[in-house]
């Protein structure tokens, strides 16, 4: 059992990919990380021994910090959080424990070079309606919740990328778009190692609704449907990333807790009414 200070890999597991997951931080030696440079969604690299000049960075947050083993580097650096104030737990059993798991690990080989900031910074086409709203949703949720999103129109994408250090995506011909018959958001998840039966079945969702395949699912008309209707609630492209972003959250969770689950009504079927007695007055 875990001590109050610290997560287990199945409870943190729960979190990751949610509105509802803390900050992690990953603080592995420079030596174990080059042996496997994957790292837990959303995790940030950081030096335990500088945990005093970083540590603001995370005022007001949750923070889960792991290292190799959940031993004194993570224990250590998420109690000199909590001595700023910060809620700060250390993932039992560490790095280790999350691949005993086979829980969800993102290959940071495969990420564009981070800004000064330590952002990945993304660019696509302006007036987003599946692709480029599924991929930056997959992006904040778990790749990196500080990616920067850049929206432009269409012919300065190449520019853009460039001149902005900026990872191109769903545009004909990057490396982050289209392949045969799947979508954008299918390279993400494949490439980054994402694959697993939640995201997988939102993928074909994505897919079907973005390439004009609406019988691959059920949801995939709705979702067309729902994007659609996202794009002209809202012209500002980012305005409209921030709400879509809930909805896309729901059909995550649907996918990853619900989808055994049927609703009709009513619940159960209850005995007819009975015709009011006629009055006798």
């Amino acid at each position: 059992m875990p001590s109050p200070t610290e997560i287990t890999v199945q409870q943190l597991a729960r979190l990751v990919g949610t509105p509802e997951a803390p900050a992690i931080v990953d603080v592995r030696s420079h030596e174990h990380f080059d042996a496997d440079p994957r790292f837990i969604p959303c995790a940030v690299r950081r030096d335990a021994t500088q945990v005093d000049a970083w540590a603001q960075d995370f005022t007001g947050q949750r923070v889960v910090v792991t290292c190799q083993h959940g031993g004194k580097s993570s224990q250590g650096a998420a109690a000199w959080l909590r001595t700023k104030g910060i809620a700060a737990e250390s993932l039992e059993g560490g790095h280790e424990a999350w691949l005993s798991e086979k829980a969800l690990l993102v290959d940071s080989r495969k990420l564009p070079p981070r800004d000064a900031k330590g952002r990945t910074v993304w660019v696509t086409r302006a007036r987003p309606k599946v692709d480029r709203i599924a991929c930056p949703w997959l992006i904040r949720r778990f790749v990196d919740r500080d990616a920067v999103l850049l929206f432009v129109n269409p012919i300065e994408v190449a520019g853009v990328a460039e001149r902005f250090k900026a990872a191109p995506y769903d545009v004909e011909g990057v490396y982050w778009s289209h392949r045969g018959d799947r979508c954008s958001f299918d390279t993400f998840v494949q490439e980054l190692g994402l694959s697993s039966p939640p995201l997988d079945r939102l993928a074909l969702i994505v897919r079907g609704a973005d390439t004009g395949r609406q019988d691959l699912a059920p949801e995939a008309a709705g979702l067309l449907a729902a994007s659609f209707g996202y794009s002209r609630m809202y012209k500002d492209d980012l305005e409209q990333l921030e709400h879509a972003m809930e909805f896309y959250d729901a059909i995550y969770r649907w996918a990853r807790d619900a989808m055994d689950e049927t609703h009709n009504w009513p619940a159960t079927k209850a005995k007819p009414a009975k015709a009011p007695e006629p009055s006798r007055a």
